[in-house]
This record gives structure tokens, C-alpha cells and sequence, in this order.
């Protein structure tokens, strides 16, 4: 019978004009036109997914959208100034305007924890005012409250530099019958300072002898410029007292520092 059929089949394929093979190689090349349409149906999806092909969105097509952040909260009762607060000078003016948002006014301004630069002080509308008297870093915690009662807290930082700083570069010696050093001074602001420095060797009987002295102007971010001292002494014991004087004239501003050694002896001399 099963040849029958082939005779059958192979009698219909000639009257039609083609063989056998005619018809596989036909069957065949369809079978890869179809495996390369879906290729290229599957490549132009991932195309216009990953957003070359803006015009494919615009058109219609639907494609996964990536997830949105939600907007910020303008209602939300929150301090708005930086943890960190512009940095203080010791006798400059300071003021720092504190600010909030989402609170109903009236605001009122707490000082919760912590300490504030001796000099500055917090108005209850939220000015931080006043000259500090000294250098450091000051950490404390504001507080504020809005007519609704609402409250918001945050943790600040005011940096008080050292406008003029004065440290040892060489701590004063005895070198026989004389008493020599040095120093190293410092102007962290942006002002021109007149600068006095002064080295006094004082003798147990309270009689002081001047064993250094320069007066020049100290330029505005000098660090570290070294100042050398010394002079010889009579025989006795002696304190050594440096001090340094910055004036910015314009300003009507004063800065000084103080160094003092331990007791030194010299043996050698008169």
C-alpha cells in the first residue's frame, strides 16, 4: 500500500510539473523564513524597549516602566540650614539666619542641648548673633516649634577658627649665657593684620628684658611663618613670655596670643 501511495503522490508532483526535492527545498525555505521573522520580531521588541527608538513609545506600544520616586513632602516640618554652620572668628560678627519649611508661623527657637560659642546667642526667631570670644568646635541641638505646635529638631556644628595663632616652632633654650627660640604665627582670616610680637625674658626679681621684637603687617592666610628669638642674659632664672598682638585697623579688630616657658637657668655670664 505504501507504495502505492508513493506512485500516487509522485504521479500528482508530475502532472503538477515539480519533484520531490522541488518540494522539500520549498517546505525548507519557509521553515527558515519563519525561524528569522521571529529573530527579528524579538530583536526590534528589545530595541524599543531599552528607549533607542522613542518613536515606538509615542506610537502606542506598551513597555514595563521603571519605578518613579515618590515627590518630597513640601508639608513635612523640617530645619532647612546645613548641620554644618558658616565658621565663626573670635571678636568678628556673626549672624546666621535659621530657616524652616512646612511650619505654620509664628516660628519659636529652642536651644535644646549642647553649648554655643561664648558670645553667641539664639533669638527666638532663629538669629544666631553676636562676636564668639573664643576658638573651638562647638556641637549643639536646635529645636523649633510653629503655631500648630508642630516640632523639628537638628544637630549643628559652628566651627570659631583661630583668627591668629602662635605656637613653638623651637621651644626656648639655655645655649650658655643666652635664651633663643622660635615660633610660628598664623593668620587664618582674610584680613591683613598689624602685627606686634614681643619676647620678654622675665628674671625671678620681676626684671624684664627684651629678647625679641618685630612689628610688620601679617598677611591675610599666612600659615605658619616663623619668627626666631634670643638674646643673652645675666646669670638667674627666667620665664620666657611671647606674645603676639594682630590688629585689623579698618575692622577695629584685635587678636592676641600668649606663650610662656617653665622656669630657665642660665649659669653662664656676670
Amino acid at each position: 500500500m505504501f507504495e502505492v501511495a508513493r506512485f500516487a503522490a509522485a504521479s500528482v508532483l508530475a502532472a503538477d510539473g515539480r519533484d520531490e526535492r522541488q518540494i522539500m527545498k520549498m517546505n525548507r525555505n519557509r521553515f527558515l523564513y519563519g525561524i528569522a521573522g521571529l529573530v527579528l520580531a524579538l530583536a526590534l521588541s528589545l530595541i524599543a524597549t531599552s528607549g533607542l527608538f522613542p518613536a515606538a513609545r509615542a506610537a502606542g506600544a506598551r513597555f514595563p516602566q521603571p519605578p518613579v520616586a515618590p515627590a518630597p513632602d513640601d508639608s513635612e516640618f523640617v530645619i532647612l540650614n546645613d548641620s554644618q554652620l558658616p565658621e565663626a572668628y573670635p571678636l568678628a560678627n556673626y549672624q546666621v539666619h535659621l530657616q524652616a519649611r512646612g511650619g505654620s508661623p509664628p516660628l519659636r527657637w529652642h536651644l535644646d542641648k549642647g553649648a554655643l560659642p561664648p558670645g553667641i546667642e539664639l533669638d527666638p526667631n532663629g538669629l544666631l548673633d553676636g562676636s564668639a570670644r573664643s576658638g573651638g568646635e562647638f556641637h549643639f541641638t536646635l529645636s523649633v516649634r510653629d503655631s500648630s505646635n508642630q516640632r523639628a529638631q537638628k544637630d549643628f556644628v559652628i566651627l570659631v577658627q583661630s583668627a591668629l595663632e602662635l605656637k613653638w616652632k623651637s621651644m626656648a633654650r639655655v645655649d650658655g649665657n643666652r635664651i633663643e627660640g622660635s615660633v610660628e604665627v598664623s593668620n587664618a582670616t582674610r584680613d591683613d593684620m598689624d602685627l606686634t610680637f614681643i619676647v620678654l625674658a622675665v628674671a625671678s626679681n620681676g626684671r624684664a628684658t627684651a629678647i625679641g621684637y618685630q612689628h610688620f603687617s601679617l598677611r591675610g592666610g599666612t600659615t605658619g611663618q616663623e619668627l626666631p628669638f634670643g638674646d643673652t642674659l645675666a646669670r638667674g632664672t627666667y620665664v620666657v613670655h611671647i606674645d603676639a598682638v594682630g590688629e585689623v585697623i579698618p575692622k577695629k579688630m584685635i587678636y592676641r596670643q600668649h606663650l610662656q616657658t617653665h622656669t630657665l637657668q642660665v649659669t653662664v655670664g656676670p
